[in-house]
């Protein structure tokens, strides 16, 4: 049994990791570099060009993407620049058309007041003649009234003397004119 168990810890120290033998290095070596040979070739001829395309079919995505941005960009500031000219037009054509208004407006105010200013004209002439009609009325009236007053005064001061009409009137008409 005692046997057994050297026999056992000898072959154990033997058996050990085999990547860790001296023995087994020179083949160890030789199989990395098949390995790697063939990883290499596998990544050069199949994932790589396929890594490749993808990333030129993206930046050829991106190249195309951003030329197209910046052609609507420049779009977007061709519609800026012809929104504000239409809009400057658009501002000076309401300026125009609010400065005829006025112009219609004010022309037709002018006529009103020149149409009311004829109006008030002539009815201040007319209403000025008929002061005048009156004045002269009332004067005529005065006249009248002076005559048959200042004949009853003096036949209520002379009782039975006879009164000279004509004198009597020259003598009213021109205390009356003054």
């Amino acid at each position: 049994m005692a046997d057994d168990a050297t026999t056992g810890a000898a072959a154990g120290g033997e058996a050990g990791i085999p990547q860790l033998d001296f023995a087994t290095f020179p083949n160890q070596i030789f199989w990395l570099v098949v390995a790697l040979v063939a990883i290499y070739f596998i990544l050069s001829r199949v994932a790589l060009p396929r890594i490749a395309s993808v990333l030129a079919e993206r930046q050829g995505t991106l190249t195309n993407d951003l030329a197209a941005a910046e052609d609507l960009k420049r779009q977007a500031v061709e519609a800026e620049e012809a929104y504000n000219k239409a809009l400057a037009d658009a501002r000076a054509e309401a300026a125009k058309i609010a400065e005829e208004t006025r112009a219609g407006i004010q022309a037709q105010l002018n006529e009103a007041i020149a149409h009311a200013d004829a109006e008030i004209a002539a009815k201040s002439a007319e209403s000025e003649a008929r002061i005048a009609e009156i004045r002269a009325g009332a004067l005529q009236s005065i006249e009248d009234v002076a005559r048959d007053v200042a004949a009853d005064v003096v036949n209520a001061v002379a009782p039975g003397q006879s009164v000279d009409a004509d004198a009597l009137a020259a003598a009213v008409s021109e205390r009356v004119k003054g």
